[in-house]
């Protein structure tokens, strides 16, 4: 299930974690554990570790090797352009901040599901990747990879050179371990279970370095769903009950760059960069992942961290937000140039943000009183206003997708003479305090929210809305119940954005099946005959160019429904760092979401420590030296969903 990111629009894109880290002292023999515990820990000594004790676990038996079929038409990409910089150099640590500790150092099972995870999966390699500007497949730990006759099938060749962190070869076994990992009842992810049975029907070893991966059903652009990662039989057999607690603070060998090599629990997490990585010198890998540790610091309080920040104990702050970047920035380290200012636009699909109307309701059931809706949110004047004319309009809930994108569609704009058209078209009529009424029933209606920096915003739709008869009753919810009362469809109208993928979704959002009902993702319980043909042929197709002509039409059809208004896009970040970091030219990636992402295999690890400006920037702060003030707008890859 995708999941609504009701921030998006202000998402800062540096790695947080959502948690605060509790035990519960019953008896002296649990302090005294306690005490243990919050003495500094290596990864060896973590309970699961290499060289700690390992996970107790139900044995799965290796799968027999199988002949592998003739005809098979190998391909590779060593031709995409390189994105690293070759003056790239080795050392120094990158200084980040947490919110809070991770509960988990597990990736899967209870409690791992925060953003903290993000950095531990960014050293796990997969079969392949995606090119960040080109969007091809490239190489990650195989080396070539070919398509079976039934477009259901992948064939791949592991590199032989791939190793984990504790030196054991990457084969193709630890891949087929993977489903017997992710379907146990042991590991307690439902979700999982059911992804790697209903999704993946098996994988087939051919040889320690051979292997397929069969999907359940044929599927278009199938290497977006089937390429899985491996997962280390030698550290986890054999699998028990006891797997939770066993591997909560387990550091488990990777395939990646880095690996936790050090931490105090509340306290930090720090990654070292591995000696001798396997990947070094790999085309896509090369000059990149550069400095030897990164150090995420626990800081509570992101006042705080910004005053860290401003010390140089952090070596980078996010600034997307308006008042960050043109407010918070006022300041002298940033004017006397120790700190530089980038503003880098990329080119990726854009949260659907916006308001969703529940159909449900009787007062949405009149297309009529929907479109009336849709001409009463003055998104242009929020963004002129509120948002310093930083942010841009979002025409449809699918931009940025390239050519599955419609780019035709352009939302409707504020306009009370279209307002007062359709609801008189349905019998409405002003009331004595402007508001349209119907046989004693006003148009008011609840909009459901939970952050706090955007009421502004809200309020301003709330003064333009009643300008043109429709009242908005805002109701500021806590995050977790906002999000269960709209999955459960008791909102009026949800204010929220959802996340993305590289290709347009529309079942979960538009498809009648999940109306009518909670905890799925059509929140606007859309129930359209017509909707539901579309998506069934875009769901069955393979053809691309069919797929590409129904997602049109489809968009076209959400446009025609009415039920959703879209507001905003950020097609960029901002971000304020210390000029002691340096960055390749251009700075980031079409699909970068930061210029200091230690750890993504796709484009993460392109910047680098300079010693020598860092000791001619701490020499010009202790003399009272200045630079010239550095703000760099980069538009590069300003595309699509930037216009």
């Amino acid at each position: 299930m995708s999941k609504p990111q009701f921030n998006i629009s202000d998402y800062c894109r540096s790695v947080k974690c959502w948690g605060t880290f509790l035990y519960i002292c019953l008896t002296i023999g649990v302090l005294i554990f306690l005490w243990g515990c919050s003495q500094e820990k290596t990864a060896s000594d973590a309970p699961g570790s290499e060289k700690g004790e390992k996970a107790i676990i139900q044995v799965a038996p290796k799968p027999p090797r199988e002949p592998l079929p003739d005809g098979i038409v190998w391909l590779t990409n060593d031709s995409d352009p390189v994105f690293a910089s070759p003056e790239a150099q080795r050392g120094g640590t990158l200084h980040l901040a947490l919110e809070s500790f991770p509960l988990t150092f597990r990736v899967v099972g209870p409690d791992s599901n925060t953003s903290f995870r993000s950095a531990i999966l960014g050293n796990q390699l997969g079969l392949t990747g995606i090119h960040p500007n080109t969007l091809n497949i490239i190489p990650e730990l195989a080396t070539h990879w070919a398509y079976g006759s039934d477009k259901k099938t992948m064939y791949f060749k592991l590199n032989p050179k791939a190793r984990w962190s504790d030196g054991v070869p990457v084969t193709a076994d630890d891949f087929a371990y993977t489903l017997d990992f992710m379907r146990s009842s042991y590991i307690v992810a439902p979700w999982y279970n059911d992804y790697y049975s209903s999704e993946i029907d098996r994988v087939v070893v051919y040889d320690d370095h051979t292997l397929a991966v069969v999907g359940t059903k044929a599927q278009p652009d199938l290497h977006l769903k089937i390429s899985i990662g491996p997962t280390p039989r030698h550290f986890f057999d054999p699998l028990g009950e006891d797997f939770i607690r066993k591997t909560n603070w387990s550091v488990v060998p990777n395939t990646g760059s880095y690996q936790i090599d050090r931490f105090k629990k509340g306290r930090y997490v720090r990654f070292a960069r591995k000696e001798n990585w396997w990947g070094d010198e790999l085309c896509y890998f090369k000059h990149r992942f550069n400095v030897d540790k990164v150090l995420f610091k626990v800081i509570r309080d992101p006042n705080l961290q910004w005053e860290y920040f401003k010390k140089g104990k952090l070596d980078v702050y996010p600034a997307t937000i308006p008042q960050y970047w043109h407010i918070k920035t006022r300041t002298p380290v940033v004017e006397k140039g120790y700190v530089h200012k980038m503003w880098f636009f990329n080119d990726t699909p854009q949260s659907a943000m916006g308001l969703w109307m529940n159909l449900d309701r009787d007062i949405f059931k009149d297309i009529n009183l929907r479109y009336a809706f849709t001409h009463a949110v003055n998104v242009e004047k929020v963004i002129t206003q509120v948002l310093r004319n930083d942010y841009f309009r979002l025409e449809s809930a699918y931009v940025g997708y390239g050519p599955y994108t419609n780019s035709t569609i352009k939302a409707r704009r504020y306009d009370i003479g279209k307002v007062e058209t359709y609801m008189t078209q349905s019998g409405w009529q002003r009331g004595p305090d402007g508001i349209w009424v119907k046989n004693g029933r006003r148009y008011s209606v609840e909009v459901v929210y939970y952050r706090d920096d955007h009421t502004q915003r809200l309020v301003v739709l709330k003064e333009e809305a009643k300008k043109a008869g429709i009242e908005l009753q805002l109701l500021k919810l806590d995050p977790s119940t906002a999000f269960k009362k709209i999955l459960e469809k008791r909102h009026d109208v949800a204010w929220l954005g959802w996340s993305t993928g590289l290709r347009p979704h529309f079942w979960e959002f538009w498809h009648s099946v999940n109306a009518h009902k909670g905890q799925t993702n059509n929140v606007t319980n859309t129930d359209d005959p017509e909707m539901d043909r579309l998506i069934d042929a875009y769901r069955n197709s393979l053809d691309e160019a069919e797929r590409i002509d129904l997602a049109h039409r489809i968009q076209a059809r959400v446009h025609d429904i009415g039920a959703y208004v879209p507001t905003f896009m950020v097609p960029y970040f901002r971000e304020v760092y210390w000029r002691w970091w340096r960055l390749p030219d251009p700075p980031a990636t079409r699909t970068s979401g930061s210029l200091f992402d230690a750890f993504g295999s796709s484009d993460g690890g392109l910047f680098w420590f300079d010693l020598v400006l860092y000791e001619q920037t701490r020499q010009a702060m202790a003399s009272s030296n200045v630079f010239e003030p550095v703000t760099v707008v980069d538009q590069t890859y300003k595309g699509l969903g930037n216009k």
